[in-house]
């Protein structure tokens, strides 16, 4: 039987602690429905019998102690909530015995932002990581050491898993089951728990959120520039003029402030407006286009599926609700 042992954290997501309690539970029943020995013996594990989260709110009792465990199978550690420093310090006591159950073979599987109590047991340095799209750029200043996966759902490397977003941890919840069980019984737990097993990506989620939190004054204001002229086409040239730059010097100081090139960073501003545009009026694929300075529809199709993973027509079928079908438009190849 695979040990699973679900730490609950202070400032724990009581959901990311219920919700693989529940899945690797439910799979058990699965297989004793079909005439199979349940696999999983699933634990709450935590360094305390009860775990008060949510201010008192909510209080979880643990089914086993971390010092009465010798060895697991697999280590869950889920979302935390509030501040991640202030949540990595309260649970500073657990990092340790993470490493040591993986030393012993142990697989580590982190739930959304879990992986920065993650990433504080030096686990992942040198390694590829996913977490929530809005955690990207704290995490990256935390863990320069770790290689942030944009708009990835799952990332597993040597033993180590990780998942983005919110809910996207079920995803990776459910490769774990398919991994140990097989690909029906993953397919049956994604029906019963109405889960997509086959999404890959949390782009489309994913909110540009202008990566200002830096000190640099001469490229926040190339930054300004950038996002109150959306409609025109800004060269490099033209931004590195602005602040009295050389180009070479612009653009390195640029990626050092906001962790993206240049190209990358307006191609992002311009996208996220087209994103809201399609999310909250009725303009078409062309115009919503145009106002974000683009002329060529391929070039746009191309750089809006690369940082969505939608096209322009399945982003705006998906997200706006007021899409006429007697619309006459020109569409984009799909």
């Amino acid at each position: 039987m695979k040990k699973v042992s679900i730490l609950v954290l202070e400032s724990s997501v009581l959901q990311a602690i219920a919700d693989p309690q529940y899945l690797f539970s439910a799979v058990n029943q699965f297989m004793i429905a079909s005439g199979k020995k349940a696999l999983f013996d699933v634990q709450l594990v935590g360094l305390k019998k009860e775990v008060k989260l949510n201010n008192g709110l909510y209080s979880v009792n643990t089914s086993q102690l971390l010092k009465d465990i010798e060895k697991t199978d697999l280590v869950v550690i889920p979302a935390l909530f509030g501040d991640m420093k202030s949540a990595i310090a309260q649970n500073q006591e657990l990092l340790p015995w993470i490493n040591e159950q993986y030393n012993k073979g142990a697989e580590v599987a982190s739930l959304c932002v879990g992986a920065f109590l993650l990433a504080s047991t030096g686990l992942l340095n040198g390694k590829k990581c996913s977490t929530h799209w809005g955690f990207q750029n704290e995490f990256r200043e935390m863990f320069p050491d770790v290689e942030v996966v944009d708009g990835s759902i799952i990332t597993e490397e040597n033993r180590i898993y990780s998942s983005g977003g919110a809910k996207s941890y079920w995803n990776l919840l459910l490769h774990l089951v398919e991994k140990y069980t097989d690909r029906e019984t993953a397919i049956l737990a994604s029906k019963y728990f109405a889960i997509d097993i086959d999404r890959e990506s949390q782009l489309a989620f994913a909110m540009f959120q202008g990566q200002k939190n830096h000190n640099d004054d001469v490229i926040k204001k190339t930054q300004d520039f950038i996002e109150n002229n959306i409609q025109e086409k800004i060269t490099i040239e033209e931004l590195s003029e602005l602040v009295s730059l050389g180009r070479r010097s612009f653009e390195r100081r640029f990626k050092v402030a906001t962790n993206n090139s240049v190209l990358v960073y307006i191609n992002r501003v311009k996208v996220e407006f087209a994103k809201r545009s399609f999310e909250t009026s009725r303009k078409n694929i062309n115009e919503v286009m145009y106002d974000v300075g683009y002329t060529d529809t391929k070039a746009f199709r191309t750089i809006f599926k690369k940082i969505t993973g939608l096209t322009p027509i399945e982003y705006r079928n998906k997200y706006n609700k007021m899409t006429f079908q007697n619309n006459v438009e020109i569409e984009i190849a799909s």
